[in-house]
């Protein structure tokens, strides 16, 4: 195992995927006022994280953040991939980028979703699945890509 074979890309796509991870069970969305009801909670003044709410999301989310150290055992192990190292997970990472988006903006829980506010620990779980996308595009630039004959599968 060589540590020294992590490029800048890695450590970002980590400090992503550990921000990312962190942020599911951090506040998420806000109530306030005494109408409406959010996470089998009514009325009042109260804030409830991605891990309370979303009981699929969760854990793809969590799933995603685990993503870039996948991508940093390869590297360190030198495995041999037929594909550039970094690809999987900025698939992995436009993908709860896409998911934390809709969750927030299209398809906000509780009743009514006007009465929901976005907390602080939505907007760092975008920043995080951002990092970790940025991260593994770095990486990717830097891994040559073999060409095969045309032809050939």
């Amino acid at each position: 195992m060589n540590m020294r074979l992590l490029s800048r890309g890695e450590w970002i796509a980590m400090a992503g995927g550990l921000i990312l991870g962190i942020s599911v069970f951090l506040p998420w969305y806000g109530h306030e006022g005494p109408n409406g009801s959010l996470a089998d909670k009514a009325g009042g003044n109260y804030t409830v994280s991605a891990f309370d709410t979303h009981p699929v999301l969760r854990w793809l989310l969590l799933l995603a953040a685990i993503a870039p150290f996948i991508l940093a055992w390869i590297i360190v192990r030198e495995h041999e991939l037929s594909w550039p190292r970094g690809q999987v997970t900025s698939v992995t990472a436009i993908a709860a980028i896409g998911l934390i988006l809709y969750q927030g903006v299209i398809s906000r829980p509780g009743e009514p979703s006007s009465a929901i506010s976005l907390e602080w620990g939505w907007f760092l779980a975008l920043l995080g699945a951002v990092l970790m996308l940025v991260g593994s595009v770095i990486r990717q630039s830097e891994t040559e890509i073999k060409r095969k004959p045309p032809g050939t599968l």
